[in-house]
């Protein structure tokens, strides 16, 4: 087991890709039941300013390094961590569980980019095992489309459950429907299956690697992130004070 790590009030999961895998094949095995959430920077500045939020991912199983910012968070609290990039991780069950059966659905994106995604996954991984594919309409789905929609995700056997509604939706529509759900995972991907289906631009591996992916997708969308990326400067400031004793978070549930 991977130690969780207080940063900002948030535990998140001392962890690197592979161990992740190895988390989730284990609890696939064991028909055991979790979440598995992306914390880059802005999703624990987020969870700041929601306690809803912030209960959500301290009950969350797994809380993985998405973003380099966080991964160096933990570095310097001297915890080992790689960071867990959610397309990465979606390519990387894919291939894992090819051996195992694995059963894969994907819940959110549009119409296209969902279509394209499961076309290049299957391309990708021949005899991967995509057991059903939705796209919900933008905003809360009525109580009636909702249960149709779980039954149908029950009804596809999937062992993950792969959502992308955008945070922090995905997170708290995840967080209510995981009781309902049999699959052993749900996992919040975030704009991975726009990446992974081209239908956004992804940043360069060095931009990624430097940290530098937060640039990149601000330039390509700027209007629609720029309040996201205009909370890194405290984000870092908050973190130097944690470090350095000056500042003390809780964790809340």
């Amino acid at each position: 087991m991977h130690p969780k790590t207080n940063l900002l009030g948030i535990a998140v999961d001392a962890i690197d890709l592979p161990a992740t895998l190895q988390r989730m094949e284990e609890a696939i095995a064991a028909r055991r039941k979790g979440l598995v959430l992306l914390a880059p920077a802005h999703n624990l500045m987020a969870c700041r300013r929601d306690a809803g939020l912030r209960a959500v991912f301290n009950a969350a199983e797994l809380v993985v390094p998405d973003g380099m910012g966080t991964v160096w968070f933990l570095r310097l609290l001297g915890r080992q961590a790689g960071r867990v990039y959610g397309p990465d991780l979606l390519q990387a069950a894919c291939q894992r569980g090819l051996v195992g059966g694995w059963r894969h659905a994907f819940v959110g994106g549009s119409p296209a980019a969902n279509q394209g995604l499961a076309a290049r996954l299957q391309r990708e991984h021949p005899g991967l095992q995509v057991a059903a594919a939705f796209s919900p309409p933008f905003g809360e789905l009525s109580t009636a489309n909702e249960e149709a929609l779980l039954a149908e995700v029950n009804a596809s056997k999937a062992d993950i459950v792969w959502v992308a509604l955008g945070s922090p939706r995905q997170e708290h529509w995840m967080a209510a429907v995981r009781p309902k759900l049999n699959a052993a995972w749900l996992v919040g991907v975030g704009a991975a299956f726009d990446f992974l289906s081209g239908a956004k631009p992804q940043a360069p591996r060095w931009m990624q690697r430097a940290g530098l992916e937060w640039l990149f997708r601000l330039f390509s969308e700027p209007r629609r992130l720029w309040r996201r990326y205009a909370e890194y400067p405290l984000f870092a400031c908050l973190a130097l004070g944690q470090w350095l004793g000056l500042l003390r978070f809780e964790e809340a549930g």
